[in-house]
C-alpha cells in the first residue's frame, strides 16, 4: 500500500522565550556523558478518556526517545514530590530539586472538536528556575506517535544545541526463513521500531536500500526479473522504477545531497567502476576507470566529493575523489581491509567497516584519513548509516551459528551507548532517513 506523507502543524511558541545562552546544557562532543536527570510527569489529558490515553502514551514515547540517546535519565515517577495538575502554573522548583532533577517537562494533550490531537509542553530549568522553551503541535490521530518524537527532538535540541533525530524512519532488509534460503523484504519503520511496513513481497532479492534527502524516495538493488538492477521506490505512491537500463550488474546506489543524482557501481567483467546518473536527464557519467573493484560510493554533504572503496592497490581501502571523478586519493592506512564508507551529514567524519584479525569493526575517520577511531567491534559488524544529526550510527551485526542472523544496533560517535534496535526477526542493511517534514 502507498506510504503516505505525514503532515503535522507546528504552532507558535506559546510560553516564554527560548534563550540561546542556557545555564543547563549537555556537551555531546565529550566521551562518556553522565545522563542528565530529567523529570517527565505524565502529560495532563483534557477532553475525555481518549486524551488521557494519548497523554500517557505520548509521555512514554518522549521518555523512551530521550533515554535511548544515552544523554538523559528520566527519573521514576513514583519519586516525584509535586503532582502536576495545572499546565499553566509554574512548578515548585524546590520539590524537583529534592529528587535531583535538573530539567522538568510538563505538558498536556487536548482532543480538538475536529478530531485532531493538540499537544503542548514546557521545558523547565530546575536550578535556573526558568522556562527554557515551550511549543505545541497538532496532528491527526493516525500520526499521534510523531508528536512524541517531535517533542523529544525539541527537548534534545534545547539542551544539547544539536538537532534531534527521533522524528525519523529507518529502511532496512527484513530477513526470515532458514539461513541458506532467506526471504528478504524491503521494510520501513520508525527509528524506535514501531509502524513497521514491508515495501516488497520477498519474491525477489533486495539489497542496500538508501534514502533520498527528501525522505520520499528510496533507492535499492533488486534481482526482480532475474537481473540485478538499481530501483527507485516512491514512498508516497508506492511506485517503483528502474534507474537506467545497463547491460551488466548495477549495485551500491546512493543519492546525491540534493536528490537529483544517484551514484552507483556498474560491473564490467570482473571489475566494477563508479558512475553517476542524473535522474532528470538520465545522463550517465563514468567517474572511475581502473581495472579493479570500485564500489560503495557516498557523496559529501556539499556534493563536491565522493568517498568510495577500491581494491586498486590489492586490498579494499577507502578513497576520496572529486565528484567529477578526478583526484582520487587513498585515505585509509590502518592494518586491515576497509569498506562501506559513508559521509556524515555534518561533513566532519566518514564512517566505515574495517575487517582485521578475523573480526569486523565500525569506525570513523576525518575526510583526510586522520583521527581514525573504532566505535565497536564484533564477529561481523557491517553497513554503518548516519542519523541525520551526525551524532549516532546504526549498523547490523551478524550472530554465529545455524540459527544466527543479523540484527540492527546503534552507537554514538564517542563509542558509547551501544544498543540493539527493536525489529521483528532478523534485519540488515539499515539506512536512516533525514528528519521528516
Amino acid at each position: 500500500m502507498p506510504f503516505g506523507r505525514v503532515v503535522i502543524v507546528f504552532l507558535l511558541m506559546v510560553f516564554g522565550q527560548s534563550f540561546s545562552a542556557q545555564a543547563l546544557e549537555i556537551d555531546v562532543t565529550q566521551g562518556r556523558v553522565k545522563p542528565l536527570p530529567i523529570a517527565l510527569p505524565n502529560f495532563i489529558g483534557g477532553g475525555g478518556g481518549a486524551a488521557q490515553k494519548y497523554s500517557h502514551d505520548i509521555t512514554g514515547i518522549i521518555g523512551n526517545d530521550l533515554q535511548s540517546s544515552g544523554l538523559f535519565q528520566p527519573l521514576p515517577q513514583n519519586s516525584y514530590v509535586e503532582k502536576i495538575t495545572n499546565f499553566s502554573r509554574q512548578p515548585r522548583f524546590s520539590d524537583w530539586r529534592i529528587i535531583q532533577a535538573q530539567a522538568l517537562v510538563t505538558g498536556r494533550v487536548v482532543m480538538q472538536p475536529n478530531g485532531r490531537i493538540r499537544a503542548e509542553f514546557r521545558l523547565w530549568d530546575i536550578y535556573g528556575q526558568k522556562q527554557i522553551t515551550g511549543l505545541q503541535f497538532v496532528a491527526t490521530k493516525r500520526n499521534w506517535r510523531r508528536i512524541g518524537h517531535l517533542i523529544a527532538d525539541a527537548i534534545y535540541k534545547s539542551l544539547t544545541g544539536e538537532d534531534g533525530y527521533f522524528d525519523t524512519r529507518v529502511v532496512y532488509i527484513a530477513e526470515s526463513g532458514p539461513k541458506n534460503k532467506r526471504v528478504k523484504k524491503l521494510t520501513i519503520m520508525d527509528q524506535d521500531g514501531f509502524n513497521v511496513r514491508a515495501l516488497t513481497d520477498g519474491r525477489s532479492l533486495v539489497l542496500t536500500p538508501r534514502f533520498s534527502p527528501t525522505s520520499q524516495e528510496i533507492t535499492y538493488m533488486s534481482y526482480a526479473g532475474g537481473k540485478p538492477r538499481v530501483y527507485l521506490f516512491n514512498l508516497q505512491t508506492g511506485q517503483r522504477e528502474v534507474v537506467g537500463v545497463f547491460p551488466n550488474m548495477s549495485f551500491s546506489p546512493r543519492f546525491g545531497p540534493r536528490g537529483r543524482k544517484v551514484v552507483m557501481s556498474l560491473q564490467q567483467g570482473g571489475n566494477s567502476n563508479i558512475y553517476s546518473l542524473d535522474l532528470q536527464t538520465r545522463g550517465v557519467r563514468q567517474l572511475t576507470n581502473t581495472q579493479a573493484i570500485n564500489t560503495a560510493p557516498s557523496y559529501s554533504p556539499d556534493g563536491k566529493n565522493i568517498v568510495f572503496e577500491s581494491d586498486r592497490e590489492g586490498q579494499q581501502q577507502i578513497y576520496v575523489m572529486s565528484s567529477n571523478g578526478t583526484g582520487a586519493r587513498r585515505i585509509s592506512f590502518g592494518k586491515g581491509r576497509y569498506s562501506t564508507p559513508v559521509w556524515s551529514p555534518r561533513g566532519d567524519l566518514i564512517a566505515f567497516t574495517k575487517q582485521s584479525r578475523g573480526g569486523f569493526s565500525i569506525g570513523v575517520m576525518r575526510p583526510d584519513g586522520s583521527g581514525e577511531r573504532i566505535l565497536t567491534s564484533g564477529y561481523h559488524n557491517e553497513g554503518p548509516t548516519w542519523a541525520p544529526n551526525g551524532r549516532v550510527l546504526m549498523f547490523f551485526r551478524e550472530s554465529r551459528g545455524a540459527r544466527g542472523g543479523p540484527k540492527l544496533y546503534s552507537v554514538d560517535i564517542t563509542g558509547y551507548n551501544e544498543r540493539k534496535i527493536k525489529t521483528r526477526g532478523f534485519a540488515s542493511d539499515p539506512a536512516w532517513s533525514p528528519l521528516l517534514k
